[in-house]
């Protein structure tokens, strides 16, 4: 058995940054899943990840389990000591492909930053963490992903008794935003030096060459953040809990709570059952991540120029960069999952009568453009008014005529199957109920390849009857 290649740059820091400590050991552990394409792609050997491994209870060698300190901003208020209060980083590792990735718990038991938690995960978030952010990676979105899953022979107490479980995440790196927070909160502008200048060597090198790295970096999150969530809009996904601790620099989707995806489409959807005021809807998602990186900007004004209006004329500039970078980018997801090609002026007004008219018939988002990819008459049947989307389907025509891609691209971007909260719901009932994890299995297999028609899961690709449907979604903490 080869051992895993641990090289780990984070654990090289100064202890302030984290806090040392293995996990706490479970009393039987049980392997659900292994990521086992993942692994090869990291360059590890799947023998070496044993359940007892994928579960804390041994530590392999190389590894530097660690707490990762950051605060954040949770739902607009800041709270400076947040940090992994379920989550140990196990070490880093380079990729095939060169590229150095972290290997984490959660659910790995309590640690400093716990604040009287037991530090545990549910079997249900677990899974959840599983399905959707595997699926996100097949979709083509920059994101965390799932190397395994392991039950732990215990329970945890939420409100009632649940299975315990450990998942196993891969990441570019686990620094936030809150993560600089953290440090420019304390008044410790070392530390800020020393964080900015690990990520920048982790994730933009090109920036250190420039004549004001901290600026140059900044403006590399803002690209970023505002590409990924124009993906994001263009699957109908909710993140649930944008909060600062839970946007990474490297610009990957973290943190799988209460997120959702949308059946029928509604710009102020919230699923999660404690964003109340709605602040994490939707449509919200653009200017919360702008909101986000004003924060970031904030922890970095020092570095960003000389002169304090100087450095709040840069950061100002800089993030005021987040809007037409996010334009294009919505423009472009849409233009490709609507066939078009090359830019018109009317392009915009045409996706948003659409999205309009899908609003007030409460048509099915993903069915929709998956319709007009593959059977474009089959769309109108998703709309109460049939004919509101025919007025529709004429300029849309039109637009095409004049310059459209090939008719094979449009299935690329639009996507037959995606998470459905009710499938995802079915999934978990089944194993925590009744240890049964073949629904889980069938859905982590069909979302592998959600661009690919697969008759014999053509159910997985149905929304929700009423009686399925879910209207609230949770943290799992």
């Amino acid at each position: 058995m080869a051992p895993i290649p641990f090289d780990n740059s984070y654990a090289r820091l100064p202890d302030r940054f984290f806090a040392r400590q293995p996990a706490t050991p479970v009393a039987a552990p049980r392997l659900i899943r292994l990521n086992t394409a993942l692994a090869a792609q990291l360059g590890i050997d799947p023998a070496a990840l044993t359940p007892d491994v994928l579960a804390g209870n041994s530590v392999p060698e190389g590894a530097e389990p660690l707490a990762q300190a950051y605060a954040g901003h949770q739902f607009g208020h800041f709270t400076p000591r947040l940090g992994d209060g379920r989550a140990l980083l196990l070490g880093e590792v380079v990729d095939r492909d060169g590229q150095r990735r972290d290997i984490a718990f959660k659910g790995s038991g309590p640690t400093p930053f716990s604040r009287h938690a037991d530090g545990r995960a549910a079997l249900g978030p677990v899974l959840r963490e599983y399905i959707v952010s595997e699926a996100m990676a097949a979709f083509g979105v920059p994101t965390t992903r799932a190397l395994a899953a392991v039950t732990t022979g215990e329970e945890v107490f939420r409100e009632t008794p649940l299975p315990g479980a450990v998942l196993t995440r891969v990441a570019a790196s686990h620094i936030r935003v809150g993560t600089f927070q953290y440090f420019a909160a304390r008044g410790d502008e070392e530390a800020v030096r020393i964080l900015l200048d690990h990520a920048i060597a982790r994730h933009d090198p090109a920036a250190a060459q420039t004549e004001r790295p901290a600026l140059a970096f900044y403006q590399g999150v803002v690209a970023r953040q505002a590409a990924l969530i124009a993906r994001w809009l263009g699957l109908g996904f909710i993140h649930g809990v944008m909060n600062t601790d839970n946007m990474t620099v490297s610009g990957e989707t973290i943190d799988y709570g209460p997120c959702a995806f949308m059946e029928a489409y509604d710009p102020g959807a919230v699923f999660s059952s404690i964003d109340h005021a709605g602040r994490y809807a939707y449509a919200n998602q653009p200017r919360i991540a702008q909101w986000n990186l004003a924060r970031l900007a904030e922890t970095l004004l020092p570095l960003l120029a000389d002169g304090e209006e100087a450095q709040i004329e840069a950061a100002q500039t800089a993030l005021a960069g987040f809007a037409p970078i996010f334009q294009a980018a919505w423009l472009d997801v849409f233009r490709t999952k609507l066939g078009l090609a090359g830019a018109e002026e009317a392009d915009l007004d045409l996706i948003q009568d659409l999205l309009s008219r899908m609003a007030a018939n409460q048509a099915d988002f993903t069915l929709t453009f998956r319709a007009l990819a593959t059977q474009p008459g089959e769309a109108r049947t998703l709309f109460a008014d049939p004919a509101a989307f025919d007025r529709w389907a004429e300029g849309w025509a039109a637009r095409r005529a004049r310059a459209g891609l090939p008719d094979a691209a449009m299935p690329a971007a639009n996507p037959a199957f995606i998470p459905r909260n009710h499938l995802v719901e079915e999934a978990i009932a089944a194993a925590v109920a009744r240890d049964d994890f073949a629904p889980f299995e069938t859905l982590v297999e069909v979302l592998a390849r959600p661009f690919e028609d697969q008759p014999a899961h053509a159910r997985l690709a149905l929304p929700a009857r009423p009686e399925e449907r879910v209207l609230a979604t949770f943290c799992g903490t």
